[in-house]
C-alpha cells in the first residue's frame, strides 16, 4: 500500500492524520458506491451514495458509513476484497489516532476522495501490488 503520495498535497487538514483518514473513507465510499451500480449507469443510483449527506458529515456519520464496509464488500461481492479491508483498517487506524470533527475541510477532502475514487484506489495498491495479489488468490485457490 502506498500513501506516499498523500505528501504532494499542501492541503493541511490532509496532513493531518484525521485528514488522511477521511481521504481513505472516502475512496473506500466512493469505491464501494462504483461497484454497487450496474455498468452504464451513473454513481447517483448506487444505494450508498443516496445514504451520505455529502458537505454535512459528521464524525460519527463517517465511522457509521466505515462499520459497515465489511458488509457491504461481502453483500456486493465486491472485486478486490483484500485491498478494501486493508485499506478500510488503514483509514479506521488513522481516524481513531485523533477524535476531530469533520468539518468544512473533512467535508471536502471526503467528496473529493469519493469523486476521485477509482484513479486513487490504484494509486495506493500499484499494477505490481495487484499481480502479486491476484497470484496469491490464485494458489490458494489450488
Amino acid at each position: 500500500m502506498n500513501l506516499d503520495w498523500l505528501a504532494e498535497f499542501s492541503d493541511p487538514y490532509l496532513k493531518t492524520q484525521t485528514g488522511q483518514g477521511v481521504f481513505l473513507g472516502g475512496i473506500i465510499l466512493g469505491m464501494v458506491a462504483k461497484y454497487q451500480v450496474k455498468k452504464g449507469n451513473e454513481i447517483n443510483w448506487a444505494p450508498i451514495y443516496k445514504q451520505i449527506m455529502f458537505g454535512q458529515m459528521q464524525r460519527r456519520d463517517l465511522l457509521r458509513h466505515l462499520s459497515r464496509v465489511p458488509e457491504l464488500v461481502r453483500a456486493y461481492d465486491l472485486p478486490h476484497k483484500y485491498y478494501f479491508q486493508k485499506l478500510a483498517a488503514k483509514g479506521g487506524d488513522l481516524l481513531l489516532s485523533q477524535n476531530k470533527e469533520l468539518g468544512i475541510d473533512g467535508n471536502f477532502i471526503f467528496s473529493v476522495a469519493f469523486l476521485n475514487a477509482h484513479e486513487y484506489f490504484w494509486r495506493i495498491f500499484t499494477k505490481s501490488e495487484a499481480e502479486k495479489y491476484i497470484m496469491e488468490e490464485e494458489v490458494s485457490d489450488l
